[in-house]
């Protein structure tokens, strides 16, 4: 039983990071084995559109023909029984890496086909983690949650299903007073992150506690 979590923020130990980390220790509580890998250190692009992967009777149909950093990483998807993906949310959606990075993911598998079915060869429990400056209210104002919504629609029906964990209002800098931040006030966000983030971490470890329990009983 193995979980998998990528971080798609260039940040390797700050918010999402530390979230997937949660997630992991969560997952390895119910015996899995984990690895967490930083989408920033790998070098790829987004689909091509080259189509090899639906072409009939191709050499690499059902999987993507670009040989790049990706390619070893979607063979350990499909040994995989559950998959986090975390990001930062910038401007309302997830990170330029994290969107190439499903892009190509989700693309190779799906079919042309009347249901754009799949042919991703069983079930995957995925999952998403979202860090945001923003408040819940803003989130929820601004539509933050309905445009992440056709990604997670996508990938469940890709891999069988799929729920995410939205973390509002998140701590930015150690150091407030050295930014341009005037529109924030520093004490609210530190005492937020003291007080609230420390239950979005167990929020995460509870993800990925269930996704390996439910993989431990599908097998």
């Amino acid at each position: 039983m193995k979980v998998l979590a990528f971080n798609g923020s260039p940040r390797k130990n700050w918010n999402t990071a530390t979230l997937l980390k949660h997630a992991l220790e969560g997952a390895a509580s119910q015996g899995a084995e984990t690895e967490l890998i930083h989408l920033y250190d790998l070098s790829y692009k987004g689909c091509i559109s080259c189509f090899a992967c639906k072409l009939k009777d191709g050499k690499s149909y059902g999987s993507c023909a670009v040989k790049d950093d990706l390619k070893p990483i979607f063979q350990k998807i499909e040994e995989a029984d559950a998959i986090i993906v975390g990001s930062p949310i910038y401007f309302g959606m997830t990170t330029g890496e994290t969107r190439s990075f499903l892009e190509r993911l989700m693309f190779q598998y799906l079919v042309y086909d009347a249901d754009y079915s799949t042919l991703f060869p069983r079930k995957l429990h995925t999952g998403f983690i979202y860090t945001m400056n923003v408040s819940q209210d803003i989130v929820e104002k601004i539509g933050y949650d309905q445009n992440l919504k056709g990604t997670e629609m996508a990938m469940a029906r890709n891999f069988g299903a799929s729920e995410s964990l939205f973390v509002t209002d998140t701590y930015q800098f150690d150091d407030y007073s050295k930014y341009d931040t005037s529109g924030f006030d520093a004490q609210e966000k530190a005492k937020r992150h003291k007080e609230v983030f420390p239950e979005d971490c167990k929020k995460a470890f509870e993800m990925g506690a269930k996704f390996a329990e439910k993989s431990r009983i599908e097998e």
